[in-house]
Order: C-alpha cells, then structure tokens, then sequence
C-alpha cells in the first residue's frame, strides 16, 4: 500500500501494538499511528496480577518493545483519550481538541473492569486491577492491610491471592471457582489448591455491601454473614469498551460486532481483541474473548488485510493461567461441552481434562503439563478433530494419538 495512507489504531494494549508492529512486519510503508491513554510505550498486562505484583518482575520487563522500537518503526505515539469518532469526516477528536484523520482506523479499545454494584463500593481501600497504576496501589495497600478480600473467583481475582504474599478470603457468588471459563474438575482442583495454601474459599455467596467510615472495614455477604476487610480486590470480570463506537452508530452486541475479516459495518474500521464480538470458528457462534492469544491474532489478520492478503479469521483459542503453584493452560473453547475425562492423576498434580461437544474434542485444560497442551493445539490445527472413540482407543494419551495420526 502506498505511502499516503494512514492507519490509525485506538487502544495501546496488547492487540493495538500488535497491529501497529504487524503492520510494518508486513511492509505496510504508510503513516501509522498509536493512539493510547495511558502514558509511555505500550505494556502487557498478563503480570499485573502475577510477577509485577509481587515484586519480581519490573516496569522494564513489562514493556512490549522499547522507546526504540517505535522510532525505528515510524510509529507515531500519541498520548491522550479519544473522545468522538467521525466516520463521515474519517477522523477522531482527542481530548486536547486535536484531530487525526484517518484511511482506516482499528478499534483496540479493549475492556474495563465490572464495577459492583453495591452500597460502599466507592470507600477508600476497595481497589481493582486493571492497569499498572492499579497493580502499583494495590502493591502499596498489601504493605498496610491486615484482612485482604477478594471479591470474584476467576482468573484475576485467584492470580491476586496466589500473589498477595498473605492469606486472603476469596469470595464468589457462584458455587464454583473459574465457573465461566473451567470444567468443574479444574474448579475442584483450583479450590483445594487455594485452601491449601491457607486462603478461605466462600462460595454460592454474593456481597450486598461494604461497610465503613474512612475506609472500608467489612465485606457483608447475602446470607447476612460480614467479613472483615480494610483491602478489598474487586474481581468480577470486564465489559467491552464499546462507548466510541457505539456513539458512532456501529453495531455493538457484547463487543464491537465485526465479520470474519474482523471488519466492523463500516469498511474502514475494524475491531480486534478484548472489545471485538467475532464469528468463532471453534465456538461455532459469535463470540468474545480476553486473552493475549486473541488479541495477538486478531491484530495480525487485520494487518494482513490492509496489506492485500486477507484471509478470514481462524486461530484457535488458547488461555493460561499461574496460580497456588499450579500452572493451567487450555486449548480451545468449553461451549456446550457434554462429556469430560481425566486424563493423568489430580493427586499428583500433573493432568488434562478432555472436554467433548457430540463426542468430537473441542476443549483440553492441561495442568502442569504443557506437552498435553501442545499436543492438542497440534491436534485442533487439523482436521478432522479427534473423536472420543479415537482418543479412547489411544487410553485418552494426546501425545500417543498424535504419533499414531502422524503415522
């Protein structure tokens, strides 16, 4: 593509540096510019709740690529927030009243956190974690805090107390942990690691309020029951960040709705990763996800159709977690899954669930074995997917299934 024209990217998370940096892998020797709120070179998020929160990884190894890279790029960086898009205009309005125009735009806007919506919710020392500026109060507050709650039971909010350094109690409205995005088997498992490692797991309770008076100072949970608190982590999940897109009239159902090229109703502008409701090939429905797999991916199909070699969007999901010692990977997507097995030995801490939708595999959580988890993304690359009558044959063995496919 030539010279004159201009993409521009909204949101400098992982998926709107990806496709800045896709796009000039590709060759694409147009303007490029990377529009971010928050201040300096754009960062991963991933060891927020892991290795920066504890204190062992630094700002430095956050970084996605350094000040150099930008400028030997070309890659404009513009810090500021967005505050309108015209698509008639074929510009954006920054908050300082400049105006970048563009040929095509990328919405990588993202997600923000849920808010709970209780009484109390807005007190000193309720916090969320979501950006740097979040890991680094919630790091501070740790120092100060005598009773630590952690509101909500998926990944974020058990990555947090696998990394708080203290015992801390867990809070999740549903009756399992990882409920939206684990088997119940993984769930059993994750719960039993957490107790172990001296946390107080609270299921099937939601919160109704926080009390206090400068500060927060209790968690009252909905059968009455109140817990002492001067830390609260809410971790109740994220909503798409859709608000410039919707107020520019594009279609948003859960995200920013896009086709298979990851294209939104207008022509010109696509959406990708956290904020992007896309047609799933795995799901077999439209979908949306959070993860760096997917927001990578997104990124590098939309750089390679604005570089002349589209192909519709097809990657395989995959997600990992580190939490109470234990490392989980998964392959695929869990959606309507009718039929699990055990492969290994959760006692010994080292196995796979095989999740199956009609007897075909469609999901593997390995934990603490990540040959499992290469096997079955080498697997769900090929078609057609393993049956259950197949893998059966091979005692559930992914890697023994794979040699005899190969043969």
């Amino acid at each position: 593509m030539g010279g004159q024209n201009t993409v521009l990217v909204v949101g400098a998370g992982q998926s709107g540096f990806q496709a800045v940096a896709s796009l000039r892998d590709r060759g694409f020797d147009g303007r490029v510019v990377l529009v971010g709120e928050e201040p300096g070179v754009p960062y991963q998020r991933p060891p927020l709740s892991k290795a920066y929160l504890a204190g062992t990884a630094g700002q430095e190894q956050l970084y996605l690529r350094g000040e150099d890279f930008f400028a030997e790029k070309d890659i404009e960086l513009v810090d500021a927030r967005v505050e309108a898009l015209d698509r008639g205009a074929r510009e954006i309005r920054l908050e300082d009243g400049r105006k970048l125009g563009y040929d095509h735009l990328i919405l990588a806007t993202g997600a923000r956190n849920r808010r709970l919506p209780v009484p109390g919710a807005d007190l000193p020392g309720v916090l969320t974690l979501r950006t740097r500026d979040d890991a680094d109060r919630l790091r501070a507050s740790l120092e100060q805090a005598g009773n630590v709650v952690v509101v909500g039971g998926g990944f974020i909010g058990l990555e947090f107390a696998s990394h708080a350094g203290r015992p801390v109690t867990i809070v999740e409205a549903q009756d399992r942990l990882l409920n939206r995005v684990a088997t119940p088997e993984i769930s059993a498992y994750f719960a039993s690691l957490h107790r172990k490692a001296g946390h107080t797991v609270v299921l099937g309770q939601g919160v109704t309020a926080l009390h206090g008076d400068e500060r927060v100072r209790e968690v009252e949970l909905s059968d009455g029951t109140r817990l002492p608190a001067d830390l609260v982590v809410v971790a109740v999940g994220v909503v798409p960040e859709t608000t410039l897109a919707a107020a520019a009239g594009l279609p948003v159902d859960n995200g920013v709705v896009v086709d298979e090229h990851l294209r939104t109703a207008d022509p010109r502008i696509f959406a990708i990763g956290d904020c992007a409701n896309f047609p799933c090939v795995q799901a077999g429905a439209a979908t949306r996800l959070e993860s760096v797999q997917n927001a990578v991916d997104h990124a590098r199909c939309v750089a390679a159709v604005l570089t002349g070699t589209p192909e519709p969007y097809a990657s395989l999901p995959w997600f990992w977690t580190d939490q109470a010692g234990a490392k989980l990977q998964i392959a695929g997507i869990l959606a309507r899954a009718d039929r699990t097995v055990v492969a290994g030995d959760p006692a010994e801490g080292k196995f796979s669930v095989l999740s199956f939708r009609d007897d075909v595999l469609i999901a593997v959580e390995s934990v603490n074995r990540p040959a499992d988890h290469v096997a079955a993304r080498r697997l769900f690359a090929a078609e057609p997917r393993p049956a259950y009558a197949d893998l059966e044959a091979s005692a559930f063995d992914l890697k023994a299934h794979l040699k005899a496919r190969a043969a």
